[in-house]
């Protein structure tokens, strides 16, 4: 198990998570979410979620910020944060697209920040533990991956 993250880092990004869902385009969910994704060098990516008519084709708030940064050029990451704006405390967490997204680009014991519905308290969960057994890039490539860990048995 991973050691419990900064406390201090872990505000700012649900900060900016809150921030980012204020820029939200859900007019047919009417659901706004914002996330913050932490870099390697300290750098903060926001993204909200952007709706569209055809249903299919809207994005959540997690990818927009992955996808940002991705555009930028970065692909390390330290931490993740999401936020709900009409949910108790902003608790949410990533859905199962994001799950897999995030898990392309997050190491295993990375973490996801998010409030605690009932009381407020920032949670938080690893990678692992939000998408156990993912479908990483060293599933789909059969080799191991910069960005996950690769456990196995020796043969």
């Amino acid at each position: 198990m991973a050691s419990a993250p900064d406390l201090q880092q872990a505000k700012k990004l649900l900060e900016s998570a809150r921030l980012a869902a204020k820029h939200a385009y859900a007019p047919y969910s009417h659901f706004p979410v914002g996330a913050a994704i932490l870099t390697d060098k300290g750098h903060i990516y926001t993204g909200a979620n952007v709706e569209n008519a055809s249903y299919g084709l809207t994005i959540c708030a997690e990818r927009v910020a992955v996808f940002k940064a991705i555009s930028d050029g970065v692909q390390r990451f330290q931490a993740v944060a999401v936020w709900a704006e009409k949910t108790p405390n902003g608790s949410v967490t990533p859905c199962g697209a994001c799950r897999q997204v995030l898990a392309e680009f997050l190491g295993s014991e990375t973490p996801v920040f998010f409030h605690d519905q009932a009381n407020g308290a920032i949670r938080w969960l690893t990678m692992d533990q939000l998408l156990p057994a993912a479908f990483a890039p060293d599933s789909a490539q059969g080799d191991s991956s910069p960005h996950r860990d690769n456990n196995s048995l020796p043969d």
